[in-house]
């Protein structure tokens, strides 16, 4: 599964955005590969990694043949990974 990640500005981060992504990597590199998410490209999911509960990072630019997935705290690592390996968003 090919996985386009967006991070926020970065503006008012509460947590270490980068770490967080290093950890989903870790839990699912059975299940996927990781690029930054490019205009024009098209990814089986969208990850949004906002810094803080405004999460504004703008994604409609980007395709998503399945879920786009926002995160912008610590604890959403275990769903985001939990998604990732089931394929599907189920929230």
């Amino acid at each position: 599964m090919l996985v386009g990640v967006k991070f926020c500005g970065g503006c008012n981060p509460r947590y270490d955005r980068g770490k967080a992504l290093e950890a989903i990597k870790r839990q699912t590199r059975e299940e996927s590969e990781f690029v930054i998410a490019e205009e024009g490209g098209e990814y089986d999911t969208l990850l949004i990694i906002g810094g803080c509960t405004n999460c504004c990072a703008s994604y409609c630019q980007y395709k998503s043949k399945n879920d786009t997935i926002r995160m912008w705290d610590e604890s959403h690592i275990d769903n985001t990974v939990q998604i990732i390996k089931n394929g599907r968003n189920d929230t």
